[in-house]
């Protein structure tokens, strides 16, 4: 299975694509100096794979490393992700 990693500014959305298919993407909002990760979404018949977690950590990945931004989790998902890796919370804010 090839996975490819994605995120598209112009939509402000993170995606995961399996064998080109969609199946998993995060959305955002940009504000002045913080990312709100606002919507995680998995195509409901690949759910229980690990998708979503693999596409907030790419996402947050990437934050990380290409921008001075911290992390603002809106979504219930990423809310959770960042409880299950506590050793990323440096990066969030309110």
């Amino acid at each position: 299975m090839a996975r490819e990693f994605t995120h598209d500014a112009d939509a402000r959305r993170y995606s995961l694509r399996v064998d080109g298919a969609l199946v998993s993407a995060v959305d955002y909002v940009q504000n002045e100096n913080a990312i709100s990760f606002t919507h995680t979404f998995t195509d409901p018949r690949q759910r229980g794979h690990g998708y979503a977690g693999e596409i907030v950590a790419f996402a947050v990945d990437d934050v990380e490393s290409t921008t001075p931004y911290r992390v603002v989790p809106m979504c219930w998902y990423v809310g959770k992700w960042f409880d299950d890796h506590p050793e990323r919370a440096g990066l969030l804010t309110r």
